[in-house]
């Protein structure tokens, strides 16, 4: 059979999204929907769930259910919307056909093009994606979609959840004429590890999918050879492989996939091209069928009668016929059991397992309805929905549960327990409210009350999130300690400001010499609060063999130009010269010097007064030999792992170990962090190297591989000063321009940080992505958020928010994401100035910008601006932007013209250049 994906749109688990009542009703909160065609339902308008007051007359099991139903007896009541798919009816179809043309764009064959095309109207998008040679199977090619490579996506293209990108199509120069309205049109390279295109249709305005068949379209682009067997191509044939159209959903949700990191050192696509030929020179027109997606919902009520039965009540707003196919458990593993008789009307049993029973339809037309009692021995009912033959939702993969067992005196207690924790909340609130009054009236013209109503604002935030967890059955109290302890920490932070006689973070003059010492007292991976980083290296650093004695010497210009914190190379062994794939953990001789250069490089630094941090890359680690099937999954050295370090789910290395808690770098085995030896070794060689080497932190690779709680076992257990992880995605984009609202964006790097229960901070990705459009298409308005702050993760969390606009990737002779050329210096006026902590870029520190980079880190010194400094964003324009930051110091970024306002200031101009200016108030 085929499952539609039933999709949950709530930001629970899907075994935890329940909601309990207990007299008064509290309705389940959407915090995310998806737009879909439905004239019944609409964004922002779905159907609330209801208690039914009066229900159908229906003999289910050994009771009838009462005609009236209170509130008070209702204990479970949740509505999920249902998202299915449904071909456009006959009299709706427009008559369509897609064209793929492949053919070679020279003589000799050397670059090849893909020609896709469309003869409808509207607004077309191509879904597309590649496979790689290098997931291509003995037999066939596989269904994975990776995004192609940058160079091969047209200009407009945007990426998609790392597995796919979208290309508007362009209307083709021969629409006058009718023959084509819109194309698509990609050329390289036809040595590339390419073996397929994958795509899809997307029309825009309308919303809906067009595909071949029900399928992904799949051009083949090579054929697979039996070894030593030699094949001509033929002329004129092709292939398309359509595979599942649900794997557009999948692959949407798939993590990022980066093949920029030394593919070539797997060597299990040393040579992907190896017994394959290219297919060339073909053309095949499809007919289109139109699906579109709707949304629909069914609500679940369970309802407590005086008979010692459940009353387990369906109502859907789907139309036709609507089969529950459900069972019942009586513990905790969750088998199908048939349930006792009587059984409900129209059921019928199904291979002794199940009951399958017919919704009844609603008298208004308006869907289906139904119910059955159930003994209250019974803890659950499992349960699917059948539409027709082919046609089942599910949740998400799974059967969906709804729990029976005791919800009413489970629902008591958590809500007693949770009322005495809010009742602590509150309490700490309002002790923070009459310290903020206190700060009010003794230092009218300090800024620590805003700073205090701010934490305020952050501890209301965790009792919702507090009173969120009300509706969780599982690991509530582990999600309540997390968030407490999140409290804890802000609780501090608000008593050392009341025990203060002078404002906060507002220290007494110390000399220069002094100031530039990072301060002794550390915490676990937050450091200070005023630290300056600085990248230590670029991505041609390890060419000359000898980088750490090249770096020496510098340590004392570094520390000079006010850098408190050095990031280094990752220093073991590892497969590619830059340390990105390494291999035997313990052996510190690398591309960029030996391990004993690398201690008297960490010595140097720490005589100037700067901390060192180590490049770690905990996600992934390079194999030294081969099992029995030639897969490389047994590693060497002092960490003798095998294959029950991996993960289960890389596609490329046979993993014994469980599936992956992130996402999965191809390139090398991604180790499996949830093997207690695993972490057990980690964690010894990271306390090693912070006592046999000296670094004091750590800069964390590729964190989007592993979950933040493995993070935080291994910072508590090294115990470092600093630590920032590297936590990285795609930004939201729409038809090739950048949204404005990049929420979604930060709030991901934020959960990662949550994850590590704030040991840890992050590259501030969402910072850098806005700045880049914001001065390159000369719109300042982007730099404040719909809130009036700072748009990327230091407007939300600065203290965790390392901000940077260049780095290894994104710069140097790689260029990944290149920062607009010519407005750097743009760049750093803002996070220079700003709170968080500010990370230059090695290639930028020595070159012609060292003088201006070098005079606002001494403005941000002498002003004391730290990580928590508050900033008013005084304006945001087409062209201009300013901003005051502790009222002691304005900045101006853009060409637009901007004076700070005087007032009771008088400020000085103190660093000036293209497109920027910096004032001090005196």
């Amino acid at each position: 059979m085929s499952l539609a994906r039933w999709e949950l749109l709530f930001h629970r688990p899907p075994r935890e999204s329940h909601t309990f009542f207990s007299g008064d009703r509290r309705r389940p909160k959407l915090l995310r929907l998806i737009s879909f065609h439905n004239p019944a339902i609409s964004v922002g308008n779905i159907r609330q769930p209801r208690v039914p007051s009066i229900l159908p007359v229906l003999r289910a099991g050994i009771s009838e259910i009462p005609s009236a139903v209170s509130d008070a007896d209702v204990v479970f009541l949740e509505t999920f919307p249902l998202k299915r798919t449904r071909t456009v009816s006959f009299s709706r179809q427009v008559e369509g056909k897609v064209s793929v043309k492949v053919g070679r764009v020279d003589e000799e064959g050397s670059r090849l093009q893909v020609i896709v095309c469309c003869n409808l109207e509207g607004k077309w998008i191509l879904h597309w994606g590649v496979t790689y040679c290098d997931d291509v199977s003995s037999l066939k090619i596989c269904s994975e979609w990776d995004q192609p490579p940058p160079e091969m996506r047209p200009p407009g293209s945007i990426a998609i959840k790392g597995y796919a990108v979208e290309t508007p199509m362009k209307r083709s120069l021969f629409a006058a004429e009718g023959k084509v309205l819109h194309e698509f049109h990609v050329e390289f390279e036809s040595c590339k590890t390419i073996a397929a295109i994958n795509f899809v249709l997307k029309e825009e305005e309308k919303g809906a999918w067009f595909q071949h068949k029900g399928s992904d379209f799949k051009v083949q682009l090579v054929n697979q050879l039996q070894q030593g067997a030699h094949i001509e191509p033929k002329k004129k044939s092709f292939n398309i492989w359509p595979g599942p159209f649900d794997q557009m959903s999948n692959f949407l949700l798939k993590p990022d996939v980066s093949h920029s990191k030394d593919e070539g050192s797997n060597p299990d696509i040393l040579d992907p091209l190896r017994n394959r030929i290219r297919i060339s020179d073909f053309y095949e027109e499809y007919a289109l069928i139109t699906e579109e997606f709707v949304l629909n919902t069914v609500t679940v009520t369970v309802i407590s009668s005086e008979e010692d039965k459940n009353l387990v009540y369906f109502d859907t707003d789907m139309p036709g016929d609507v089969i529950i196919h459900w069972g019942v458990c009586r513990n905790d593993i969750k088998n199908w059991e048939i349930p006792p008789a009587p059984f409900p009307p129209s059921s019928k049993i199904f291979r002794q397992k199940a009951l399958q029973t017919l919704l009844k339809p609603k008298a208004d037309g308006s869907g289906s309805c139904g119910f059955f009692s159930l003994d209250k021995e019974i803890t659950g009912v499992l349960f699917v929905l059948n539409l027709n033959k082919y046609t089942w939702l599910n949740n998400q993969g799974t059967d969906f549960y709804i729990p029976l067992a005791s919800v009413k005196s489970f629902y008591h207690q958590r809500r007693k327990d949770l009322t005495a924790v809010e009742e602590q909340v509150l309490s700490i609130e309002q002790e923070f409210r009459d310290g903020n009054q206190q700060i009010v009236e003794t230092h009218q013209d300090c800024y620590q009350a805003s700073y205090t109503d701010d934490i305020i604002l952050a501890i209301r935030n965790l009792v919702t999130d507090i009173t969120s967890e009300r509706c969780k059955t599982e690991k509530c109290k582990e999600a309540q300690e997390s968030i407490l302890r999140e409290i804890e920490k802000l609780a501090a932070q608000a008593y050392s400001i009341f025990r203060r006689s002078t404002p906060a973070f507002i220290e007494e003059s110390v000399p220069e010499a002094e100031l530039s010492k990072p301060s002794k007292k550390s915490c676990s991976g937050t450091g200070s609060g005023y630290e300056i980083l600085c990248q230590g290296f670029n991505w041609e650093s390890h060419k000359s063999g000898r980088w750490y004695g090249e770096l020496m010497p510098k340590a004392d210009e570094l520390a000079s130009l006010g850098f408190t914190t050095v990031w280094l190379p990752p220093p073991t062994e590892s497969v590619s010269p830059e340390g990105y794939m390494p291999k035997d953990l313990y052996n510190l001789n690398s591309r960029y010097g030996s391990m004993e250069e690398l201690k008297d490089l960490v010595k140097r630094f720490h005589e100037v007064g700067i901390k060192v941090l180590g490049d770690v890359v905990l996600n992934h680690r390079c194999a030294h030999y081969q099992n029995a099937n030639g897969i490389w999954n047994i590693f060497g050295g002092r960490l003798t792992w095998d294959d029950r370090a991996i993960v289960a789910d890389d596609p490329h290395f046979q993993g014994r170990g469980n599936k992956s808690s992130g996402d999965n770098f191809h390139a090398a085995p991604n180790i499996d962090h949830s093997q207690e030896f695993v972490r057990k070794d980690l964690k010894d060689w990271l306390c090693w190297l912070r006592k046999e080497v000296g670094f004091d932190g750590w800069r964390l690779d590729f964190v989007r591989g592993f979950w933040g709680g493995y993070v935080k076992d291994y910072l508590l257990a090294s115990e470092p000063y600093f630590a920032v992880g590297e936590y990285w995605d795609s930004l939201s984009y729409e038809y090739g321009e950048m949204e404005y609202n990049q929420d979604a964006h930060r709030q991901r790097i934020i959960d990662w940080i949550n994850d590590t229960n704030g040991t840890a901070g992050a590259f501030d990705v969402t910072t850098k992505g806005i700045l880049h459009t914001a001065l390159e298409k000369c719109e300042y308005w982007r730099l404040s958020d719909e809130k009036g702050k700072p748009p990327g993760v230091l407007g939300w969390w600065p203290s965790r928010a390392v901000t940077f606009i260049e780095n290894h990737d994104t710069g140097s002779t790689q260029g990944h994401w290149r920062f607009p050329s010519g407005k750097e210096m743009q760049g750093y006026a803002y996070i220079l100035t700003h709170p968080g902590t500010p990370a230059v870029f090695y290639d930028h520190i020595f070159s012609h910008y060292q003088q201006e980079i070098s005079k606002l880190i001494s403005l941000r010194r002498r002003c004391k601006i730290h990580c928590r400094s508050m900033v008013k964003i005084t304006r945001a324009k087409r062209d201009v932007y300013a901003a005051e930051i502790d009222d002691i110091v304005a900045v101006q970024i853009g060409p637009g013209n901007y004076e700070p306002s005087s007032g009771t200031k008088k400020w000085i101009l103190f660093a000036e250049g293209k497109d920027y200016r910096v004032w001090e108030a005196s």
